[in-house]
């Protein structure tokens, strides 16, 4: 018992020794400068770049904004700009999202769940996820590829709407899973304790607890993943998405268009009109972009309300 409060004395001496007063006002002054500064430069490429943004999305409203009307909507594309519509890149771009998410979402989270919940930490589950990470930052083009081998000709699904969200998928699938890993992780392991001491089981524990406080986290990552695969064009492209459409697509096995495929293809029309059509579509995938996204930032923070 003396040699543990002698110990216990000498610790505390060494601490007190360490950490001067005089030093740790220092450090903490190197601190508050630190924050500071990097807090203004953060501030300041904040601001930078959303001038930039402002501008861009100004001149393209400038440009484009004249030919947004009803019948632009309603239309479907046409050699004649006065008579050229949107309407099947719109309903094929809605139909690759809801696809996309119905897809990914539910494999990303069982994913993040089993890794994070039920997996052993070994070298196996350390070389899945070091290969998860690589694979969020494989160029969308090969992607693109890999859906035209297998979704497209290897599962003879055709260039349709399903071999577009499955490629499309395992576009996001990495960001889903890492970003729902992160949320799972800032649960608390005392709300885990908690839940077993009341007699909830695992399953339990993982689904009325863990998942529903991660909820948040997990609606963010969402919401990035399927931004990203709304405006993709390469993959859809290197699958054979079709840039003139003048049929909606009515189910999974239809040839489709996508608002960034037509707006790639009047992007590279030499005639001015064009352009401008291109222009007004882009306004309209940023509408539709936005909507989306309220509509996921509404879920989640209803589900933060929720938690408190």
């Amino acid at each position: 018992m003396e040699e543990r409060n002698t110990l216990e004395n000498d610790i505390q001496t060494l601490i007190k020794k360490s950490l001067k007063p005089e030093a740790l006002e220092k450090n903490l002054s190197r601190r508050r400068l630190l924050n500071s500064v990097f807090l203004v430069v953060a501030l300041i490429g904040t601001v930078i770049s959303m001038l930039f943004l402002a501008a861009l999305i100004l001149g393209i409203y400038k440009q484009g904004a004249h030919w947004l009307s009803a019948n632009f909507l309603t239309n479907p594309p046409s050699r004649f700009p006065q008579k050229a519509g949107i309407l099947p890149a719109i309903v094929g771009s809605l139909w690759l999202t809801v696809l996309t998410a119905l897809i990914s979402i539910p494999i990303g989270v069982a994913s993040a769940i089993y890794l994070e919940e039920y997996a052993k930490d070994n070298i196996y589950t350390r070389i899945i996820n070091l290969s998860i990470s690589t694979l969020a930052g494989v160029p969308s083009i090969v992607y693109g590829i890999f859906g035209l081998a297998i979704f497209v000709r290897y599962l003879a699904f055709g260039r349709s709407i399903l071999s577009g969200a499955l490629t499309l998928s395992l576009l996001i699938l990495p960001t889903i899973i890492v970003s729902a890993q992160e949320a799972i992780r800032t649960v608390p392991m005392t709300y885990r304790m908690a839940s077993y001491a009341l007699g909830a089981s695992k399953l339990q524990t993982v689904f009325r607890i863990v998942l529903t406080t991660a909820f948040p986290g997990l609606m963010t990552g969402v919401i990035l993943s399927l931004a990203r695969a709304i405006g993709e064009t390469a993959p859809l492209i290197t699958i054979g998405a079709l840039a003139y459409v003048v049929s909606v697509p009515k189910t999974v096995w239809d040839p489709f268009t996508a608002l960034p495929i037509q707006i790639y293809n009047w992007s590279t029309n030499p005639k001015s009109d064009f352009r401008e059509l291109a222009a007004a579509a882009i306004l309209v995938l940023l509408g539709l972009f936005l909507i989306l996204n309220a509509i996921a930032v509404y879920l989640r923070h209803r589900f933060e309300r929720r938690l408190r």
